[in-house]
């Protein structure tokens, strides 16, 4: 894979503007919360809970035989994108301390609601295996 980032375009922060891919096998990556083994959300702040969801992310990533630099593409789901633009900077550090610094092209979507009540975040993805 290769990420791109055209100095033309604002430097990306925590992200990538393109990524491209050749060959390979494709797995894509269900939206997951902050869910425990037993199917209850864990958390009570967006950070607590981005944490568990990317960490739940990246189980089913290993689990298909990738690791989070064959990560291209991720989205994330949240339900205050106010909140969400607080926590950056500790969003940032969750995912450095968990995917390291080869980000994907990533994408953050503002919702009402996510499958569970309870969820302030989902994350889905595409990654690319060799």
């Amino acid at each position: 894979m290769e990420r791109i980032n055209p100095p033309e375009l604002s430097p990306p922060t925590g992200f990538s503007h393109a990524v491209t891919a050749t060959g390979g096998r494709l797995v894509f990556l269900a939206g997951q919360t902050a869910l425990d083994a037993d199917g209850k959300v864990t958390g009570d702040t967006l950070p607590e809970q981005f944490a568990r969801a990317l960490k739940n992310l990246l189980t089913a990533l290993r689990h298909a035989g990738g690791t989070p630099d064959t990560l291209a593409r991720v989205t994330v789901y949240a339900t205050d994108i106010a909140d969400y633009r607080a926590h950056a900077p500790e969003l940032g550090r969750i995912w450095r301390e968990s995917a390291g610094r080869d980000y994907p092209a990533m994408a953050v979507i503002g919702t009402t609601r996510l499958w569970d009540e309870q969820a302030l975040v989902e994350l889905d993805g595409v990654a690319v295996l060799p």
